[in-house]
């Protein structure tokens, strides 16, 4: 649930600070006086772009927060998986924007905008003001009919997509294979040429590294005999190192007696003594084996430049080479195996047809049967809406071919007047009539769906009266079981607000703020009233909103009928 905001310098907002409650919450306000913008910055909050434009004129930067209070374990198992620490149920999301960029945190840890997009979609249904337009895009019309089904197709439907990618990986390799037989002899001939320079140059794994270390040796073998020699002499035992700490020893050894702390002295100096002697004695052995030898040194050359010309044309190390053999051996079997092989691709492609043939109908009549329960749930729900000869159901075509999403195109049928025919949505519906047809859409989709909070940006326009009375009720039976945010311009939905809150503009220097009032039970009457009188509020329409504001809630309280 959205327990609260904090807006600071977006658009009109200089700040902002509110707290929602559950149930119904209302907010209303003049034309322009920032109600979208409230909507607008939970968008910014959940992922959606925003312009630069939005930062309040005069500052640097702006911030929206949302806090949020979670205990569905869905959305706590994704805070968990993206490494976001929650305590005592509270999230707050946040998104700071500037000229440059934008940082999106949740609980203070930053994430990707990919992640926060994620769980606004888990937190937050956002329905704007021109979203019903929607409808008249009948690929939306099964993306409803599968939200509606979830729990039945899930399953089936992740099995589709994979039977969708086999066959058509398996598609794909059939029809690339497809050669005639002049190429097929040149590729035969090609790929036998590289299998024998591979297989020719007999390579061993790691053979590289260890020539490469022979050849460097070998190369620099008259510095290094150079170097050692230097090194053997200057701590030798004659005019060197060795012969020089020799008779240092002896010096000390001759006087060690007449004082106990030289024993230490002449200890470490027969260490060094034995160290030098130890040392000059294994250079020696390595000097004896050093040697040069032109031979070898051409061999290791021409060996070394052998793997690096097969490096140049199979991959970056022995390793590589050998999988690229590999991979050569196979497709050469295939190609002088070529019928043999084709005959085992076509049948491998006609079974995964098959396969993806069987799940996709399973998937079709789950989605005809859901169907016509959701038809019988949205007739109801739009009569509920004052739609009261409509009838409401489904065409379902075959589309040419497989798809990941399968072999269904369907699309919403509806008749609002006695007598007419069903004819797709599009044809048919204005656009009151389509924000009525949403809110029915949602208010089914509300019993299936786990997201807590809705928001309904002016799900009003259009609609008036009776109607508005029914739009009214409908709202307040959805947040029975929801969250609801609603802006609107009609009272007789502002009347059913367990939550009320103004928005309005004024004046502050020489810019333009938008701040929102929490009302009390009669601030909510002066506002009905200011909706349903206009400009001026007389002692009747106050009359008449308290009224309208008292039938309200003994709607909702279940003691008058709505009928």
């Amino acid at each position: 649930m959205l327990t609260g905001i904090h807006v600071k310098n977006l658009a009109l907002i200089d700040e902002i600070e509110v707290d929602f409650s559950p149930n119904l919450n209302i907010l209303t306000g003049e034309t322009g006086a920032g109600k979208s913008i409230v909507i607008g910055s939970v968008n910014a909050a959940l992922g959606k772009k925003v312009s630069k434009d939005m930062i309040r004129k005069g500052a640097k930067e702006a911030l929206v927060e949302l806090f949020f209070d979670v205990k569905d374990e869905h959305i706590l198992q994704y805070l968990d998986e993206i490494q976001v620490p929650v305590q005592d149920s509270q999230v707050i999301v946040s998104r700071r924007i500037t000229p440059a960029r934008s940082v999106n945190r949740i609980n203070g840890e930053i994430v990707s905008a990919a992640a926060i997009k994620a769980l606004g979609e888990m937190l937050v249904d956002i329905h704007g003001q021109h979203e019903h337009q929607s409808l008249l895009h009948k690929h939306h019309h099964l993306e409803i009919l599968d939200f509606f089904s979830k729990w039945r197709l899930k399953e089936k439907k992740e099995v589709m997509a994979k039977s969708y990618d086999r066959y058509m990986d398996l598609k794909r390799e059939l029809d690339q294979s497809v050669v005639d037989e002049e190429a097929r002899r040149r590729d035969i001939s090609f790929l036998e040429f590289e299998q024998n320079e591979i297989a020719s140059a007999r390579l061993s794994l790691g053979e590289d590294d260890l020539l490469t270390a022979q050849y460097k040796k070998m190369s620099n073998s008259r510095q290094i005999m150079e170097a050692v020699s230097s090194a053997y002499r200057l701590t030798g035992y004659e005019s060197g190192a060795g012969d020089e700490v020799g008779r240092a020893l002896r010096e000390l050894i001759g006087v060690e007696d007449y004082d106990e702390e030289l024993a230490g002295f002449r200890q470490q100096l027969e260490d060094i003594d034995n160290l030098v002697n130890d040392f000059n004695r294994e250079i020696s052995g390595y000097m004896s084996q050093l040697s040069f030898d032109d031979d070898e040194f051409h061999q290791v050359e021409q060996r070394l430049d052998l793997i690096n010309g097969l490096k140049a044309k199979y991959g970056q190390t022995i390793e590589d080479i050998l999988a690229y053999g590999r991979e050569t051996e196979k497709k050469l079997d295939k190609l002088k195996n070529y019928d043999i092989y084709l005959d085992h691709l076509r049948k491998d492609v006609e079974k995964a047809r098959e396969e993806l043939k069987k799940i996709s109908e399973e998937v079709s009549q789950i989605r005809r049967s859901s169907g016509e329960k959701l038809a019988q749930e949205i007739t109801q729900a739009l009569k509920d809406l004052n739609f009261l000869d409509v009838r409401f159901g489904w065409k379902f075509d075959r589309l040419p071919d497989y798809t990941r999403n399968g072999i269904d195109d369907a699309c919403f049928m509806i008749s609002t007047n006695p007598g007419e025919d069903m004819k797709p949505l599009a044809q048919v519906a204005s656009g009151g009539e389509l924000s009525r047809i949403m809110l029915a859409i949602k208010s089914v989709l509300a019993d299936v769906d786990s997201i807590e909070t809705l928001i309904f940006d002016e799900i009003d326009a259009g609609i008036s009266g009776r109607t508005a009375q029914k739009v009214s009720e409908k709202l307040a039976l959805i947040s029975r079981k929801h969250q609801v945010l609603c802006i609107t311009h009609l009272p007789q939905i502002a009347a059913m607000a367990d939550n009320h809150y103004r928005i309005e503009k004024e004046p502050k220097g020489a810019l333009t703020t938008t701040h929102i009032t929490p009302l009390d039970h009669e601030m909510m009457v002066e506002e009905i009233a200011r909706l349903l009188g206009g400009v001026q509020i007389t002692d009747t329409v106050l009359e008449n909103a308290r009224e309208m504001k008292a039938l309200a809630d003994q709607l909702k309280s279940g003691k008058v009928s709505g009928k």
